[in-house]
C-alpha cells in the first residue's frame, strides 16, 4: 500500500468518511505493527548478546613508590564459547636502531628502523592457542596474535617480506624482554553457571614500564573459528604528585628541570660527602 497521500487522491465515500482518513487509519496500523516488530527483534538481539567485560584496577597511578600493579579482567559469556583478551595501548611510532657489523668485525649501528601503526603494549591472553580456535582471517581482521600484528604494522625501511619479518620478530623479543608484549593461553579461568552462560577471569601483573596513557581491554567471543562477540573496557595509568610535576616540568621547561637535576645531584653529593666526613672515611 502506498502511505503517500495527494489532494486529487481524497474523496468522500459518505457518511462523513473519506479515502484519505481510511487509508491514513491502514498506514498507521502497518506503522504501530512495524515497530512492535521492530522492538522484538530489538530485544531478542540484546537479549542475545551475552559478553561483558570489567577490568578491576582500571585507575592505577604512578608516584615515587611505583614499581607496577595488577590488573583483572572479569565478565560474562555464553557457555562453550572460547574467549580472547587483548590488552592495548594507542596505536603509534616507534624507532629503534639497527645493527650490524662494520667492515665484518664491530657491531655498530648502521641505521634505524621506523615501526608504524604499533601499541608499545600488547598483551594477550586466549583459552586455547590462537591458531587452534580462530582462523588466519579472522585473527588478522581483530589483530589478534604476533602474525596478525606483524602482517599490521609498517616497518621502514625494509627491502622484502623476509627483512620485515626478521626484524618485526627482534622487535617482540626486545618487548617482551621489556615486560611489554606477552602472549599467554590456557590461563582464564572459566566457571559455568546454572543459567546456560558461563564466568571468566584472568588476573595479570601491568608492567611498571607501560607509559602512562588509556589502555583498551578487548575481549572476543569464538565459535566456530570466528568473533560472535565483542566487549571492551579500559585501563587509565597516570602520574601523580611530584612525579607528575617533574615530568611536566621536563616536557614543558626543559631549562628548569635541567638546573633542578643539577642542583638535586650537587645536593646529594654534598651530603654523602659529610656522611663519609663524619664518618671518618674509607681506609
Amino acid at each position: 500500500m502506498n502511505c503517500g497521500l495527494r489532494i486529487a487522491d481524497c474523496g468522500f465515500m459518505g457518511k462523513g468518511r473519506n479515502k484519505c482518513g481510511v487509508r491514513s487509519a491502514k498506514c498507521g496500523m502497518i506503522t504501530m505493527i512495524a515497530l512492535v516488530f521492530m522492538l522484538i527483534l530489538g530485544y531478542a538481539g540484546s537479549a542475545s548478546a551475552m559478553l561483558t567485560a570489567k577490568a578491576n584496577h582500571d585507575h592505577i597511578t604512578i608516584d615515587f613508590f611505583y614499581h607496577g600493579s595488577t590488573v583483572g579482567v572479569k565478565g560474562l559469556s555464553d557457555a562453550g564459547r572460547d574467549l580472547v583478551i587483548k590488552i592495548t595501548s594507542p596505536e603509534g611510532e616507534q624507532v629503534m636502531k639497527q645493527k650490524g657489523k662494520v667492515a665484518g668485525v664491530l657491531w655498530m649501528n648502521v641505521g634505524s628502523l621506523k615501526f608504524e601503526k604499533t601499541p608499545n603494549m600488547y598483551e594477550l591472553f586466549s583459552t586455547k592457542k590462537i591458531d587452534d580456535i580462530l582462523t588466519p582471517e579472522q585473527q588478522k581482521r581483530h589483530t589478534l596474535g604476533y602474525a596478525a600484528l606483524a602482517d599490521h604494522v609498517e616497518v621502514s625501511p625494509m627491502k622484502n617480506a623476509a627483512d620485515k619479518t626478521q626484524w618485526f620478530g627482534e622487535f617482540v623479543k626486545f618487548k617482551e624482554a621489556s615486560n611489554l608484549y606477552k602472549t599467554d593461553f590456557g590461563n582464564i579461568e572459566l566457571k559455568d553457571l546454572p543459567d546456560g552462560h558461563q564466568e571468566y577471569f584472568i588476573e595479570t601483573k601491568w608492567p611498571y614500564q607501560a607509559a602512562p596513557g588509556d589502555y583498551l581491554v578487548s575481549v572476543y567471543a569464538v565459535k566456530n573459528g570466528k568473533v560472535v562477540e565483542q566487549a571492551e573496557s579500559h585501563v587509565k595509568v597516570e602520574q601523580i604528585g611530584m612525579v607528575k610535576t617533574l615530568a611536566t616540568m621536563a616536557k614543558d621547561s626543559a631549562a628548569i628541570y635541567g638546573f633542578l637535576s643539577i642542583g638535586i645531584a650537587l645536593s646529594a653529593g654534598f651530603g654523602v660527602g659529610l656522611i663519609f666526613r663524619k664518618g671518618g672515611g674509607s681506609h
